[in-house]
């Protein structure tokens, strides 16, 4: 079931098209790293906000299951996703959101670690909890361990399950593991269609599926801790902050350097490959990021404009006010006015190309997982289109890399660097 976003996605591109500042004389590069953490702040703040919603909707489903209050909650589910990848642009740069990241939006994950499955489900290699089905067993056995999960608590799914065994696709917490719980298996492979749980799947009375009661906890617990992470890492980028204090502390060049390090990993490695090559180099609907609801167009469109956000200096929150102050694009125009130009220009054909991608799944044409299945010759190159043109802006970073003389490692992806290695 796929909900049009609509408002924020237009307040974000008219925001973003706008022209960016160039400023005759640089600005100070503490006041653009101080631009960059309200930016952080703000972005964290609304994704908690959005969380708090959707816990709401959730409590409401799973007081009254019916087909009606689980849809809200779907809805408020994909709205709870446009603020929160708008801040995946503070990631990799930033070591105290990549500790944390993996509690709130790792994937993919392994279904049959969480709850029942389609008997055609296979799990991961080498993952002995890849078929443990917590929500209907009190005990799991697997790896010579055996797990109380009797009672479904917060230190169950976030200390015990989360990367259970040291296998990163056991997923107990944040976004997708409640994706999952929201909407069941995608059994649609690359035809057309998400997941379809029933809303009496979490019914005290018209149980289906089993472990009703169960589920429910399920859910609540991992939504709750969603808000709690959240609200750890807005504080993070708070007045007194860790996160804020250690970009400042980082000075001219290393906050620099951080900043860049974070959009240049995020349009290359990440995206471009892990999330988007990778996928169509396999054809593979399980690689896409948000598989079980079909909103994986969203997911990719919002990352590209928290690095224009990021870039820009400007973001707008979900109440529609603005964030702004000094930015790195300023900075760079002053002192190499040609590099600024060159990433400009990048990320505006970059969000032309996502614009198209979210358009043709908005508009229910073809969702993302359609778009990268075989023999789809038309949604395949708009996936390519889009990561050519992230390709293109890591490039254009790296001019201004070389312009300011800073030094960065950004992150890389076999589906882009050695698509020969992929699959083995």
């Amino acid at each position: 079931m796929r909900k049009r976003v609509v408002g924020l996605a237009a307040t974000a591109m008219v925001a973003l098209l706008l022209p960016f500042g160039v400023a005759s004389a640089a600005p100070a590069a503490k006041e653009v790293l101080k631009t960059y953490a309200d930016i952080a702040q703000a972005s964290y703040e609304d994704s908690l906000s959005s969380a708090k919603t959707l816990r709401t909707a959730i409590d409401a489903l799973l007081a009254n299951p019916t087909a009606e209050t689980l849809a809200k909650a779907r809805e408020a589910w994909i709205v709870a996703r446009v603020p929160y990848m708008q801040t995946e642009a503070f990631r990799f740069g930033n070591p105290i959101v990549d500790k944390w990241e993996g509690k709130v939006n790792a994937w993919p994950l392994d279904e049959g670690l969480i709850d029942y499955t389609d008997p055609s489900y296979e799990a991961g290699d080498e993952n002995p909890y890849g078929k443990a089905n917590v929500i209907a067993n009190p005990k799991v056995k697997a790896a010579g361990k055996t797990i109380d999960a009797a009672k479904i608590t917060k230190k169950l799914l976030a200390d015990k399950l989360q990367e259970a065994g040291g296998v990163e696709a056991n997923v107990a917490t944040g976004y997708h593991a409640i994706e999952f719980l929201l909407w069941g298996q995608d059994l649609n492979g690359t035809g057309p269609g998400a997941g379809n749980r029933k809303a009496t799947d979490f019914s005290k009375t018209d149980c289906t599926n089993g472990n009703c009661d169960r589920r429910a906890q399920f859910l609540k617990v991992a939504t709750d801790l969603l808000v709690e992470d959240l609200e750890e890492m807005a504080k993070a980028w708070g007045p007194k902050g860790k996160a804020r204090a250690e970009v400042q502390k980082a000075g001219e060049k290393g906050g620099i350097a951080r900043i860049l390090t974070g959009i240049g990993s995020l349009s290359y490695g990440e995206l471009a490959g892990e999330r988007m090559k990778l996928g169509l180099i396999l054809h593979d609907p399980e690689e896409e990021h948000d598989c079980f609801s079909d909103n994986t167009h969203n997911s990719h469109y919002y990352d590209q404009v928290g690095m224009m956000n990021v870039w820009s200096g400007k973001y707008t929150r979900t109440d529609g006010t603005v964030v702004t102050g000094p930015s790195l694009s300023e900075y760079v125009a002053a002192k190499a006015p040609e590099a600024d130009a060159k990433v400009t220009a990048a990320m505006g054909q970059t969000l032309k190309a996502f614009q198209v991608m979210k358009d043709t799944a908005d508009g229910g044409k073809m969702a993302y997982d359609q778009m990268i299945g075989a023999g789809n010759a038309e949604g395949n190159a708009i996936v390519s289109t889009a990561v050519d043109r992230l390709v293109d802006q890591k490039k254009a970073l790296e001019t201004v890399v070389a312009a300011l003389g800073v030094k960065i490692e950004i992150e890389g992806s076999d589906s882009l660097d050695d698509p020969s290695k992929v699959g083995k």
